[in-house]
């Protein structure tokens, strides 16, 4: 299913919204994202800092839903995407040399 881009970037912030990304006191050894960027987690628990650009294409919004429909909203916690840090590093490699 095609999202909008305005429609994929208002889920990711209300996913960042119900896992409190907005609060202190979510973790005192862990940084928040900077600006432009947001954080997921692989199935394997390793933390991932993600640039906003990323949520416009394919394969990121096809994980988003994989997410979704694996693990359901996130209520307490942070987005974990359906796949280990070997592949999601794979993943983000393959963005990173595509997108500008």
């Amino acid at each position: 299913m095609m999202r909008s881009k305005k429609l994929v970037v208002a889920l990711a912030r209300k996913w960042k919204t119900m896992a409190g990304f907005g609060r202190r006191t979510i973790s005192i050894n862990r940084k928040p994202a900077r600006a432009g960027h947001f954080v997921v987690y692989s199935s394997d628990k390793r933390r991932f800092v993600v640039p906003l650009a990323y949520l416009r294409t394919k394969v990121f919004q096809e994980l988003l839903r994989l997410s979704e429909e694996e693990f359901g909203m996130p209520k307490d916690g942070p987005i974990t995407l359906p796949c280990d840090a070997a592949v999601l590093e794979y993943v983000l490699s393959l963005l990173q040399s595509h997108v500008s």
